[in-house]
C-alpha cells in the first residue's frame, strides 16, 4: 500500500485533464461531462492524484462563492486505489484553499459520510433526488398573473439577488458560468414585470438537470419546471432541498420518483446558511 501511495502525486487539474476526469467519473458510474467539468473549473478548483503513468486516480473540487460559503464535490477515488487515504487527502487539500471563516458545504454519498464526519463536517439537512422518465406538461401557469420567459442580460442582476437570499450567499461568478452552460434559462415575472423567480436546465449525458430553481412558492417552482421540461423527451432530474409536501406531491404527480435522500453536511458552522425557503432545486450536488 505504502509503495503504491509513494508513486502518486497531488495535482491541480486544468482543461488538459478534462478527458481524464471524465474517465475517472465514469469508473464510479457518475456522469460528469466536458461541459460540467469546464463549469467547475471556471467557478473553482479541481485537484487530485495522478499515478506514475499520468492517469488521474482521485479528484475533489471546491467552489468558493462570493463571501462566506464554499462547496466541495466531485470527491472520487478509483476503486483500485481506495484504502490509501486519497479521499481524505484531496478533501483536506480543498479545505485548506479557503479561510476558516468560510463555511464549507457538501452533499455526502453513503460511502463518503464517515470520512466527512471524521474531518469535522456535521449533517445540517438533506436533499431529495428525483428522476422522471416521462413528463407530461400542463397547459396553464399555476401562478396567477405571472409569466415565464427567457432570461435576458438585463434580468441577471435580479436573478443573482434572488439566488443570494435563496441559497445563502452571493454566487454571481458561478451563475454567469452556469448560464453559459444552460440549455434553457427562464425568469418568472409578476404582473408588474418584476423578476420573482428563475430556473435553468442543463443537458447532461443521462439527464436534463433542472436547477437551480428559485421561486416564491411551489406553484412558481412548478411553472418554471414545466416550461423547462415540456419539450424534453429524455430523463429529467431535480435535486430539491425543500421538504414542502405540496411541491413534492406535484413532482410525483407529474411522474417524478424519489431515488435517494443524501445528507447536506457543513464545516466551520453548526447550521445551514440563512435561506428564505425559495430554493426549490439546487444546481447540482457538486455546487451545494
Amino acid at each position: 500500500m505504502k509503495t503504491i501511495k509513494n508513486k502518486l502525486s497531488l495535482h491541480f487539474f486544468n482543461e488538459d485533464d478534462i478527458g481524464g476526469l471524465i474517465s475517472l467519473s465514469q469508473s464510479v458510474g457518475w456522469d460528469y461531462d466536458e461541459h460540467e467539468i469546464r463549469t467547475v473549473l471556471s467557478s473553482g478548483k479541481i485537484l487530485g492524484h495522478k499515478n506514475e503513468f499520468g492517469q488521474i486516480v482521485s479528484s475533489a473540487a471546491i467552489i468558493p462563492y462570493d463571501t462566506h460559503l464554499a462547496s466541495i464535490g466531485m470527491v472520487i477515488v478509483k476503486s483500485e486505489y481506495r484504502g490509501l487515504g486519497l479521499g481524505k487527502e484531496t478533501t483536506q487539500a480543498c479545505i485548506k484553499l479557503v479561510s476558516e471563516k468560510v463555511s464549507i458545504m457538501l452533499i455526502a454519498t453513503p460511502e463518503g459520510k464517515p470520512l466527512y464526519e471524521k474531518l469535522g463536517f456535521k449533517k445540517v439537512g438533506s436533499v431529495h433526488k428525483f428522476l422522471c422518465s416521462h413528463y407530461e406538461p400542463f397547459d396553464h401557469l399555476l401562478s396567477d398573473g405571472c409569466k415565464a420567459e427567457a432570461l435576458e442580460e438585463k434580468d441577471l442582476h435580479q436573478v443573482i439577488e434572488l439566488d443570494k437570499h435563496a441559497f445563502g450567499d452571493s454566487r454571481g461568478t458561478f451563475l454567469r458560468n452556469r448560464l453559459k452552460q444552460a440549455q434553457q434559462a427562464l425568469v418568472l415575472k409578476d404582473e408588474s414585470g418584476n423578476v420573482i423567480g428563475f430556473g435553468f436546465s442543463i443537458l447532461g449525458p443521462e439527464n436534463l438537470i433542472l436547477g437551480p430553481i428559485v421561486a416564491p412558492d411551489y406553484k412558481g417552482a412548478m411553472d418554471l419546471i414545466n416550461q423547462l421540461a415540456r419539450n424534453h423527451r429524455g430523463q429529467l432530474r431535480i435535486d430539491t432541498p425543500i421538504g414542502d409536501d405540496l411541491f413534492i406531491n406535484y413532482l410525483q404527480g407529474y411522474g417524478f420518483e424519489k431515488v435517494s435522500h443524501p445528507p447536506i453536511m457543513i464545516l466551520h458552522s453548526d447550521t445551514m446558511p440563512m435561506r428564505n425557503s425559495h430554493l426549490y432545486g439546487i444546481a447540482a450536488q457538486v455546487f451545494g
